[in-house]
């Protein structure tokens, strides 16, 4: 499925015990306040459910960025290339036995995402520079990644963290998430670690809001939209951590 995005597409795909899961959807991201963020999270609760995974206050996402030794998906989303990827595995929690191995697609306003389960000591592997593991699985998918990925010399760039609190609308399957407390590091990369040392990337006192949709956003979350003080924002939180990390360097 690379190239050109044909159409939208949502499917998830088990094989082997393996889950596949294909996502293509428009996004939007804005920069808010914590003010804005408290706001509207109560207001958004009223209309739609909270992602189960939410608890009290949200959940841990960390994520491991891949790059060219040139750091080509870092240049060319600072010089704006339409259509560009980005390579990285995610967890939720750094005691899990597995991890996303995912390829972000962007062309336009689309974003097409592939995420593949693997365990952990695959994701290990690829973390030290290793994928033949990928050749391994049944799907499709897998197979790209490990030409993709060995072709372009992929390696570990930095690992990101935040705190997600998600909102879901069955109808156009809406996804609004809020992230806060964004820190990273580019001098551990493992992963798994219980005790990874990192530095926060953004002020404290700001909040990134995404709104991913199909086709057109419901009237209500227009509202919410237009009601807070916000600014779009086009840097990806990759971005935001590798600028970090070559300020800290300096």
């Amino acid at each position: 499925m690379s190239g050109k995005i044909r159409k939208k597409a949502w499917q998830e795909v088990k094989r082997g015990g393996i889950a596949l899961l294909v996502v293509l959807r428009n996004e939007k991201k804005y920069l808010i306040s914590i003010a804005d963020y408290f706001k509207n999270s109560a207001y958004l609760g009223c209309f739609i459910a909270e992602d189960p995974h939410n608890g009290s206050s949200g959940y841990r996402v960390r994520t491991l960025y891949f790059d060219t030794a040139y750091d080509t998906d870092l240049f060319e989303k600072e010089s704006g290339v339409e259509q560009r990827r980005k390579v990285r595995l995610r967890i939720y929690d750094p005691g899990v036995d597995y991890a996303f191995l995912e390829m972000k697609q962007k062309q336009g306003s689309n974003q097409l995402k592939r995420s593949l389960k693997i365990s952990r000591e695959d994701a290990e592997k690829l973390i030290d520079g290793n994928f033949s593991p990928l050749l391994c699985y049944k799907e499709e998918f897998s197979k790209e990644m490990y030409g993709f990925m060995t072709y372009r010399c992929y390696r570990p760039k930095t690992i990101v963290e935040y705190i997600r609190k998600a909102y879901i609308a069955k109808e156009n399957k809406i996804r609004i998430t809020f992230d806060r407390d964004i820190k990273s590091t580019e001098s551990n990369m493992d992963l798994f670690s219980q005790e990874l040392i990192m530095n926060p990337v953004m002020d404290p006192y700001n909040v990134i809001l995404e709104v991913k949709y199909n086709g057109f956003l419901l009237d209500y979350i227009k509202q919410m939209l237009t009601g807070i003080d916000k600014s779009e924002l086009s840097v990806s939180k990759y971005y935001l951590a590798r600028q970090h990390g070559c300020l800290t360097r300096l």
